[in-house]
């Protein structure tokens, strides 16, 4: 069910590159077939983000085919000097996403900056003009444009295809200062689940959903002055006044 600060936006672009963590052992970097629930994430945050509320993704509707490109890329090595890779990008692509935000209870000094109606206009306004941020599909190298659309609108390439299981993906991670599991607080925390995309739409997990998980390292929530409740780390705390 559509929650009522809900954004739903067109995300489009000539190639993108969701990394599969397998594939960057030997720095030859392969993509999912879709994005995950972390990339989504990014491009929310990039759209519009405040440390008082927590960006949640509900589905992504793959509006185009599913096809990859290859390219020779020569990254700097970490001893100096060039080496050969070959990255594997989906290429041009486009989808549908949905998504709202809720307050991220571990911000109790963001307390005061609570305001529902406030931040989603906001927000709507920013994803008019195409985000606070540049977006990127997966990496810096893949631009993406983002414009407001109606979720259901238009015709998808896999809107009859009833069922299509996406295998074994990386979900997103668990920040020290998202963290709502006890002993995932103060640590950094990887989430992993199986897609399974319906008629071209795959619905996401919540955070706290997600049953397979495992804790990385241990890290400290970031720590904010007692003026950034009205600082935007998109853009300032002056745009938030021009904005409210």
């Amino acid at each position: 069910m559509e929650k009522k600060n809900s954004i739903t936006f067109s995300l489009k672009g000539r190639r993108a590159l969701f990394t599969d963590p397998v594939s960057r052992m030997g720095g030859e970097k392969f993509t999912y077939q879709v994005p995950t629930y972390q990339a989504l994430k990014g491009v929310l945050e990039s759209i519009y983000w405040k440390p008082t509320f927590v960006w949640i993704v509900d589905k992504v509707r793959v509006m185009k085919q599913i096809q990859s490109e290859s390219q020779a890329v020569r990254p700097i090595d970490y001893g100096g000097g060039n080496t050969l890779s070959i990255y594997t990008y989906l290429a041009d692509v486009e989808y549908h996403v949905q998504a709202h935000f809720e307050w991220n209870e571990n911000r109790q000094d963001m307390a005061g900056d609570r305001n529902e109606n406030k931040h989603y206009f906001i927000a709507k306004r920013a994803l008019e003009k195409g985000g606070r941020r540049d977006i990127f599909l997966g990496t810096r190298e893949c631009q993406g444009y983002v414009e407001p659309c109606d979720f259901d609108e238009g015709t998808g390439h896999y809107d009859g295809c009833q069922e299509m299981p996406m295998g074994f993906m990386f979900h997103g991670f668990t920040y020290p200062d998202e963290a709502v599991r006890e002993e995932e607080k103060n640590k950094l925390t990887a989430r992993f689940f199986s897609p399974l995309m319906k008629n071209g739409v795959i619905t996401f997990p919540t955070p706290e959903e997600c049953g397979v998980r495992r804790i990385l390292a241990d890290r400290k929530a970031k720590e904010f002055s007692p003026r950034s409740g009205n600082v935007s780390m998109a853009g300032g705390g002056a745009l938030d006044e021009l904005a409210e």
